[in-house]
């Protein structure tokens, strides 16, 4: 069994829960995901199975989507409301005032990440740190912000919703503290929907009931998608049945000898000579080899 199981996340699982919970139904070990949400998150968590594990750090699509509720007025050292509330204020907060200050937090942006995060200081995970009550420096990172859209406000409670599209490793509690932090009253995120990853959204997920009445009805291949659809995005290569065969042994191809080689693209998808996925690979311009990047098949 091998390809992509898009699971659609229960609130108040880890990633790491829904990862213990697929292997026993799937009886198979060899799993992996795209992505860690939060407890109280919800939504799109691609989980690699079988040989598909190799593709986790090579997605040529790591964007993510999300849909997000927000409160204004409340600060709490989760920077949701899951966490302690440390301050409270009443500052009015209007719609304008609020659409006003989103260009700043849309584009190439830094964020501190939270202390109640899997980001590791030292070799410690900061949420293990902050559990112990410790707070350690943390760096700035550089995330993008694509598009940020508020979807719903009310300023008579302060609360709303934003849809979020962005780059990997973007804290979207981190936007809205930071949001309410610049309003001058603070914020918190109120839930957390995660609408896309990867290039899959929520149609392409099942529950994780779903998933085990197709393992008990014996259809739960119907249910993977293959490894290739990850890397749609790439150009394709087709070689010949020479190449095919030289290439599954690791052997760099002379690129002067391979059809369709585009001139700005040093990464693609590789398929045999009979029209089967084997994997991606890098051209190398200067030595003018195609070079194996990582093989599924």
């Amino acid at each position: 069994m091998n390809g992509i199981l898009c699971v659609n996340k229960p609130c108040d699982f880890t990633s790491f829960d829904v990862i213990a919970k697929l292997r026993g139904i799937l009886q198979i070990r060899r799993l992996g995901h795209g992505g860690t949400l939060d407890p109280m998150a919800t939504g799109v968590l691609p989980v690699f199975v079988g040989t598909a594990t190799k593709a986790c750090d090579i997605m040529p699509d790591t964007d993510k989507s999300y849909l997000a509720g927000f409160r204004f007025g409340e600060i709490s050292d989760t920077q949701d409301i899951t966490g302690k509330i440390l301050s409270v204020s009443d500052k009015a907060v209007s719609r304008g005032e609020l659409e006003a200050v989103i260009p700043k937090f849309t584009g190439r942006i830094m964020q501190l990440p939270p202390m109640y995060s899997a980001v590791q200081v030292g070799g410690k995970r900061l949420y293990d740190l902050a559990r112990q009550g410790i707070e350690v420096e943390r760096t700035p990172r550089e995330t993008e912000i694509k598009s940020l859209r508020i979807t719903e406000y009310s300023a008579e409670i302060r609360e709303g919703t934003m849809e979020v599209h962005c780059g990997k490793g973007t804290y979207i509690r981190t936007i809205i503290h930071d949001i309410g932090e610049k309003l001058g009253c603070g914020g918190i995120m109120t839930s957390l929907i995660r609408t896309g990853s990867g290039g899959f959204n929520c149609n392409d997920c099942y529950t994780l009931e779903e998933i085990q009445k197709a393992r008990d009805d014996g259809r739960i291949e119907e249910l993977i998608i293959p490894v290739e659809r990850i890397f749609d995005s790439l150009p394709k290569l087709r070689l010949n049945p020479v190449q095919t065969r030289m290439y599954r042994c690791g052997v760099k191809l002379d690129t002067n000898r391979i059809n369709n080689i585009r001139p700005n693209a040093d990464r693609y998808s590789v398929y045999s000579a009979d029209k089967c996925f084997i994997g991606t690979a890098v051209i190398d311009r200067d030595a003018g080899e195609l070079r194996v990047e990582k093989n599924f098949n």
